[in-house]
C-alpha cells in the first residue's frame, strides 16, 4: 500500500491522464517523456492490480476500473484541494494556476488585457487563458473560471455578474443609406443580416421586446460566421445589419462607423458573468480575479445611454 503523501500525486497523475486522453499530451503538461507516463501509469497498474486504462496507438480509454478510480479520486483531490483552501490564511496573497476561458473575440479584446494588469498585480498567480468559439460544460474540470454572457441555469456553479451588458442591431451608415433602416422588426426580413454561429442559440433567430410587445424574427443574409470579430468587421463594411453586444461595438457607435438600428426593441438579456466551481469560492486567486474583473469592467462601461 502506498504512503498517504503519495497517494494524491498518484490520484492527480491519473486524473490529468484521464482528462487529456493520450500518453503524449499528459507527457507535454507534465514536461517529462512519453515513456515515462507509461512507466508511471504501469506502476500504478501493478500496485493496484488492475488495468486503469485501455491503450491504443493514439488515445486511451478508461476500463471499469478506471472510471471508478477516477470518480473517487476527483472527489478526494476537491477535498484536499478544499482543506488546503481552508488552512491558508484568508489574507494570504493569491497565488498558484488560474485557468480561465473566455470566447474568441470578447476574450481577445476584454478579458486578455485585464489578466496582463492582473498578473502584474499578484505575480504570484499563473494564468492560462482558453479561448473558444463556445464556452465549455459547466460540469468540465478544464477550467477555473468561466466568463460567459448570460446567467447559466446550473445550481452547481456560481454565478458572479460582472458587467451589465446589451446586445445591439448596427449597422454601417453606408448600409442604410442603400437599403433603408427598418421601421419595425418585421422589416428585418428584407434586410441582409450578418449571422454569428455561437453557442446554442438558434442560428438566424432574433427575439426582440419593446414594452410588452416580443416578436421572433427569421433573419436572412449572405454572410454568416463563427467569429463574433470577423461580423463585426463585415458590418463596418456595409455587408448587413448585426447583433452584437454592447462592449464590442460601442467605440464604433461612438465614432460614427456604426449606427443603431431599431434601438426601441431590446434582446434578451445578456449581462456578463464570471462562472466558476462552487469548490473554487474560497480560493484566494479565484476571488481576487473576480473581483479585479468586477472593478475593471465597472471602471470601462461602454453604456449608450
Amino acid at each position: 500500500m502506498s504512503s498517504p503523501t503519495t497517494a494524491p500525486s498518484e490520484m492527480a497523475f491519473f486524473s490529468l491522464l484521464a482528462r487529456l486522453g493520450s500518453f503524449s499530451a499528459a507527457a507535454r503538461e507534465l514536461n517529462i517523456t512519453t515513456p515515462a507516463v507509461s512507466k508511471r501509469l504501469n506502476q500504478m497498474e501493478t500496485r493496484l492490480g488492475a488495468q486503469l486504462l485501455n491503450r491504443t496507438t493514439r488515445r486511451v480509454s478508461l476500463t471499469a476500473e478506471g472510471e471508478l478510480y477516477l470518480e473517487h479520486a476527483r472527489r478526494i483531490l476537491v477535498e484536499i484541494d478544499d482543506m488546503e483552501h481552508l488552512i491558508s490564511s484568508a489574507i494570504a496573497a493569491p497565488k498558484g494556476l488560474l485557468r480561465v476561458n473566455a470566447t474568441m473575440g470578447f476574450g481577445r479584446s476584454h478579458i486578455s488585457p485585464l489578466i496582463s494588469r492582473f498578473v502584474k498585480r499578484y505575480p504570484e498567480v499563473q494564468v492560462q487563458l482558453q479561448l473558444t468559439v463556445n464556452p465549455p460544460a459547466l460540469t468540465d474540470d478544464a477550467f477555473d473560471v468561466c466568463i460567459r454572457f448570460g446567467e447559466p441555469p446550473d445550481a452547481r456553479v456560481i454565478a458572479k455578474r460582472i458587467a451589465s451588458n446589451r446586445r445591439l442591431l448596427c449597422a454601417s451608415p453606408a448600409y442604410l443609406a442603400q437599403r433603408g433602416t427598418p421601421r419595425n422588426p418585421a422589416e428585418l426580413a428584407q434586410h441582409d443580416c450578418i449571422g454569428i454561429r455561437q453557442g446554442d442559440e438558434a442560428y438566424g433567430i432574433w427575439h426582440l421586446r419593446s414594452g410588452q410587445q416580443s416578436q421572433t424574427i427569421k433573419v436572412r443574409g449572405t454572410l454568416s460566421s463563427n467569429d463574433g470579430e470577423t461580423a463585426l468587421n463585415w458590418a463596418l463594411e456595409g455587408h448587413g445589419i448585426l447583433m452584437r453586444s454592447e462592449w464590442d461595438v460601442a467605440k464604433y457607435l461612438h465614432s460614427g462607423r456604426l449606427k443603431l438600428v431599431l434601438e426601441n426593441w431590446q434582446t434578451p438579456p445578456a449581462d456578463i458573468y464570471a462562472i466558476y466551481p462552487q469548490r473554487l469560492q474560497t480560493a484566494t486567486r479565484v476571488k481576487a480575479f473576480v473581483s479585479y474583473l468586477g472593478e475593471a469592467f465597472a471602471a470601462t462601461s461602454p453604456s449608450m445611454e
